[in-house]
Formats: C-alpha cells, sequence, structure tokens
C-alpha cells in the first residue's frame, strides 16, 4: 500500500523536524488524522511514493515547514492566551460599566453622545461580540489544535461569568432597568440570553474551523 507507506514516512519526517517540541506526539497524531482524511478522498488515485509525499506537501505543508511554524506556536502558551481572552472580555464589562455609570452621572454633551449613538445600534454591538467569541475559538484551535479542547472549556466557562452575572442581575432587577434606557426591552433581554445560548457553539465552531487551520 504505497500511500499508507507514504503517510507514515511523512509523519515520520514530520517527527524528526519537530525534534524535542512538547507537543511532538500530539502534533503528529493530529497530521495522521488529517492524513487519514485526505487519503480517504484520494485512495482510488494510483501515484508513485514520491507523487504522494508531493500532494501532502502541496495541502498541509511540506514536514520542515510544519515543523518550523510549531515551533513558533511555542511562544503563545495555553496560559498567556486564557489570560488574554479573560482579560479582553473583562475590558468589554469594565468599559461598559464606566460608560453607563458616566452616563448616569453626568451631563457631559460628548458622553451623551456616545450613550445615544451605541443604545441605537445595539443588534450591531450583540453581533460584534458574538464575533469576540468566535475568534477566541477560533484562535484556540489555530494555536493549540485538538489539545486546545480543555482550554477552549476553561477559557469559555470563566469568562462567560460575567455575562450570567450581569444577566441575573438585570432579569432579577437588583440593577434597574432604567439604567440602561433606552437599551432595555423585553424583546432585547430575550435576544440577548438567546444570543448567551449561542456562544458556545460559535466557540465550537470557530475552534473546529481553526484546528482545521492549523494542520
Amino acid at each position: 500500500m504505497i500511500h499508507l507507506e507514504a503517510k507514515e514516512h511523512y509523519l515520520q519526517q514530520l517527527k524528526k523536524e519537530l525534534k524535542k517540541h512538547p507537543q511532538r506526539e500530539s502534533i503528529v497524531q493530529d497530521y495522521d488524522a488529517h492524513l487519514y482524511e485526505l487519503l480517504a478522498e484520494k485512495e482510488d488515485e494510483k501515484k508513485t511514493a514520491e507523487e504522494w509525499h508531493l500532494l501532502f506537501s502541496e495541502v498541509i505543508g511540506h514536514p520542515k515547514e510544519v515543523a518550523s511554524m510549531w515551533k513558533e506556536e511555542l511562544s503563545v502558551t495555553p496560559n498567556k492566551t486564557f489570560y488574554l481572552f479573560l482579560l479582553m472580555n473583562a475590558a468589554f464589562f469594565v468599559a461598559g460599566s464606566l460608560l453607563t455609570f458616566a452616563h448616569l452621572l453626568n451631563e457631559y454633551t460628548w458622553i451623551q453622545t456616545v450613550w445615544r449613538s451605541l443604545t441605537s445600534i445595539p443588534f450591531i454591538i450583540m453581533m460584534l461580540y458574538m464575533g469576540f467569541w468566535g475568534f477566541l475559538g477560533y484562535e484556540i484551535g489555530k494555536s493549540f489544535g485538538a489539545r486546545g479542547r480543555s482550554l477552549l472549556k476553561k477559557t469559555f466557562l470563566i469568562s462567560v461569568l460575567p455575562n450570567l452575572g450581569l444577566m441575573l442581575l438585570v432579569l432579577f432587577r437588583i440593577i434597574p432597568h432604567e439604567w440602561f434606557q433606552p437599551l432595555l426591552s423585553t424583546t432585547f433581554i430575550m435576544l440577548c440570553i438567546a444570543a448567551t445560548i449561542l456562544l458556545y457553539p460559535i466557540c465550537w465552531i470557530a475552534f473546529r474551523w481553526g484546528k482545521k487551520q492549523s494542520l
């Protein structure tokens, strides 16, 4: 089976190029799965070992190039990624809170203008925020591949806590709805709940996309 021998040869080359990379085994496993899928699509094609190797290099990159890319990824660690997205999400809340209090507590024209501008485009802001969660999933998938699953869950579960806390505070009117006028309406609150439910599926789909791009 020339195609299987070519696959093993590619993986051995990749393993050799990765040298002492700490995730060498999991990277090779990911590429093994990707090559398996590729061979399932091309199994009927008759090629020499060199032609199979050329195909692998064209589709997913030469082992040397792939190894070089993964060595660069070493500078991106799970901890750095986790804290980066945690801080980014927290920054949205801090910025939103400061603007809300500034809008309530003083009458500066520019603050009122910013408030009116943002509250007039709630759905655009909602879509952009959902895009942030998609970006989070994509970057984790692209940077860490299959081994990023646990990081994705951890980052999502901790990052989403402020969202859930704010939602409960608003739903039970612990935070007066008047603070957010004219933004809040029953329709908008229901849409926020639906959007929050969709956040993890968005993250997951983006993660799978990013994971595919990493191969």
